[in-house]
Parts: structure tokens; C-alpha cells; sequence
């Protein structure tokens, strides 16, 4: 079992940043890829981004290519999504999560989210 908290979150102007942080722990030396989901109100869930613990290699979501960075510490088992030039339709849950798949949009775990809401 792995627990993960996110933190980060807020309200920003439209063009502004926010960064993420998502701190893992349990059973950590189980996870291969950790990653981000989102959903906003009415819409279903969207993979984000993801990051191999081993090797660092990521993907992104086109919605947020160019413009969010994820990136580890293995040291602190922590994830972080930074998010720069946002836009209102950035507005959403978004949660940590571990072995994420992109195809199916589920995960291994979950955190509990942290909310992100961008005004114009």
C-alpha cells in the first residue's frame, strides 16, 4: 500500500504558476511511475502527466505540453507538477497518483487531491 499527499494547490490569474508536490509513502520501493490525473466539475478525468521513478522519462498530455513540468525526488519519494502559463480551463482536482495509465485513466493509488482554479 502506498499513501500520497498533495499539496500546492490555489487560485491563480490566468497566465500565472502553480507547483504541485505529491509526498509517497508505505510500500514506495513498489512504484514504477507516478503521475497526475485531473477533473473538473461535469468533465470525466484526464491524464496529466506522468514520470518513471528509475529512469526520469515523462509524458505529458497535449493540453499541457510545453507548459507543465513534472519531475522527481527520489530521495524525498516526492513528485512535483510544476504548472506555468495557466489557463482557465487548467481549473480542476488534480491528484497524485502511482502506476497511472493513460489508456484506461486509472491508477494504482490515489491521493486525496488538491484543487487548482485559474480565473481570467
Amino acid at each position: 500500500q502506498v499513501q500520497l499527499v498533495e499539496s500546492g494547490g490555489g487560485l491563480v490569474q490566468a497566465g500565472g504558476s502553480l507547483r504541485l508536490s505529491c509526498v509517497a509513502s508505505g510500500r514506495t520501493f513498489s512504484v514504477n511511475v507516478m503521475g497526475w490525473f485531473r477533473q473538473a466539475p461535469g468533465k470525466e478525468r484526464e491524464f496529466v502527466s506522468a514520470i518513471s521513478m528509475y529512469t526520469g522519462s515523462t509524458t505529458y498530455a497535449d493540453s499541457v505540453k510545453g507548459r507543465f513540468t513534472i519531475s522527481r525526488d527520489t530521495a524525498k519519494n516526492t513528485v512535483y507538477l510544476q504548472m506555468n502559463s495557466l489557463k482557465p480551463e487548467d481549473t480542476a482536482l488534480y491528484y497524485c497518483t502511482t502506476d497511472p495509465s493513460r489508456v484506461s485513466n486509472t491508477a494504482g493509488s490515489w491521493g486525496q487531491g488538491t484543487q487548482v482554479t485559474v480565473s481570467s
